[in-house]
């Protein structure tokens, strides 16, 4: 067996007596230097005479007592990080809220986690942060200085939580009490009364109604809203009175617009979705100008016009004369995280949507293909090449603000923790990416999953949903690359 005891120097560094086996690769020799020297062996260059080593061949000549010149560095070893790295679940409330980009949380100023919830869960729409921060305050003195202090107040706040890692609101909650004193209720012991979460979203959006002017988009028809609230937050219903008693009597037709659906809790309704329908057809009696007496009549509600974000809010609260409060409806209701709100509209409506619609089949169907071509081809676990794509629009060309699809995602949950709405606690749940959503109790703010939020139905003394805000459910259009530079380049010119 060819084997020798030669001389490696590298560099000031001399090795003595190493063996060298030529009946074994080269490769082999070159481990052996690597751990010597810590010079890898890709990084190696071995000469003996002016020869240079080949990896697969022993192409020099050695003898005993032959020197072997090393040339080649080791790499840096990495050095120990001044600071350790900490994980997450060692992290106080600060680190944490530093690491993960955590929003801002509001202090609580006594009982006014109503209010606070309420913000957090407005603030998940990026249309309401854009309308408010282009607002221009005009204090003018007119019976509107409630919706201008508000309007105002939410505005500072806004830009404010961009900054800061909590909040302390007391503009915001002076100016609410400034024009809703009931808000300003105080107890016994001097402090604020707890509020109902609802009522003070539906104030809020009052006030701003009144002063946030509505948006245009470029390609689209003039706007023919006055305010944003109505544009963006504002549906319509097309209302049917029909006398069940004289089936000859012309049915009453009228529209009505709304801010929030209503989803009602009886025995019967375990789902939103059947909580909502129950409120859009109801029996109730009147005169009937036919009988010339009173009469049952059934109240037919269809959807006309689907804003782009739709509110629901649970009907859990009802008022008993004997206690004097309004006692909660603690009965789990499970809500989707996403929404169709197709079988609540008018036919009129739902012919507008299926296009739409249709898309996102479409478009669903090719992802469908895709992933069973990719199986077949036993292609997941390679990487793939990032897929381009194009943002369709949520409205319709005519209506800007609209939802065109009837499909909608959960954005934000506001929730009540307690048996009566005079008492407990609000808590707002916002989604901040995918699964991964905030948690706002007051200035404690945390992340949790989407698998959190569906505890979130009721049932007990946990959590329980109270209002929730939809948002539009965005289609994605895959693209080809030449498509997605020509769309690019467009969009570069219109900036």
């Amino acid at each position: 067996m060819p084997a020798y005891k030669v001389k490696v120097k590298w560099g000031r560094e001399t090795y003595p007596d190493i063996e060298v086996n030529t009946d074994e690769e080269p490769l082999l020799f070159k481990a052996q230097l690597f751990a010597l020297t810590g010079v890898q062996p890709e990084r190696q260059k071995v000469m003996c005479r002016g020869t240079q080593l080949k990896d697969d061949e022993w192409n020099m000549q050695l003898k005993d007592g032959a020197t072997v010149l090393l040339l080649g560095t080791r790499e840096e070893v990495p050095q120990e990080p001044v600071e350790r790295p900490k994980f997450i679940e060692d992290m106080n409330e600060s680190e944490l809220a530093t690491a993960l980009e955590v929003p801002a949380g509001l202090t609580n100023l006594g009982n006014t986690c109503y209010m606070n919830a309420t913000v957090q869960c407005l603030k998940s729409v990026p249309e309401l942060r854009e309308a408010l921060s282009t607002y221009k305050d005009d204090f003018s003195g007119s019976s509107l200085a409630g919706a201008q202090s508000i309007t105002t107040a939410m505005k500072n706040l806004f830009t404010q939580m961009e900054k800061n890692n909590t909040v302390t609101p007391i503009l915001l909650l002076q100016t609410l009490h400034m024009a809703f004193p009931q808000f300003a209720q105080t107890g016994e012991n001097g402090t604020y009364r707890q509020q109902d979460a609802n009522e003070c979203w539906s104030e809020m959006l009052k006030m701003l109604q009144q002063k946030l002017p509505s948006q245009e988009k470029e390609n689209t028809s003039k706007t023919k809203y006055n305010s944003f609230i109505e544009q963006f937050f504002g549906g319509a219903f097309d209302v049917e009175m029909k006398c069940t008693e004289a089936p000859d009597e012309p049915v009453t037709k009228s529209k009505e617009n709304f801010l929030q659906l209503s989803c009602f809790i009886s025995a019967e309704v375990k789902y939103m979705h059947s909580g909502l329908k129950s409120k859009l057809q109801e029996q109730l009696t009147k005169k009937s100008t036919t009988l010339g007496r009173d009469a049952v009549y059934t109240r037919t509600s269809l959807i006309s016009r689907l804003p782009a974000y739709l509110t629901v809010q649970f009907v859990r609260f009802q008022y008993k004369g004997k206690e004097g409060i309004n006692a909660k409806v603690l009965k789990d209701i499970k809500f989707p995280i996403d929404f169709d709100a197709f079988e609540l509209c008018t036919p009129e409506l739902q012919s507008k949507l299926t296009p739409m619609r249709a898309k996102f089949k479409e478009v669903e169907d090719a992802n469908m293909e895709k992933q069973l071509k990719d199986k077949d081809k036993n292609t997941s676990s390679t990487k793939k090449d990032e897929v381009k794509t194009k943002t369709e629009s949520y409205w319709f060309e005519d209506d800007f603000g609209s939802n065109n699809s009837g499909y909608y995602t959960l954005q934000a949950v506001l929730t009540h923790k307690g048996r009566s709405s005079s008492s407990g606690h609000y808590v707002a749940w916002v989604r901040q990416k995918g699964d991964t959503w905030m948690k706002f109790d007051d200035d404690v703010v945390s992340p949790v999953q989407t698998d959190d939020i569906l505890r979130l139905s009721g049932g007990g003394d946990w959590h329980c949903a109270y209002v929730l805000l939809y948002g539009p459910k965005i289609l994605e259009i895959p693209i080809d690359e030449e498509t997605a530079k020509k769309e690019q380049g467009e969009a570069m010119v219109t900036e």
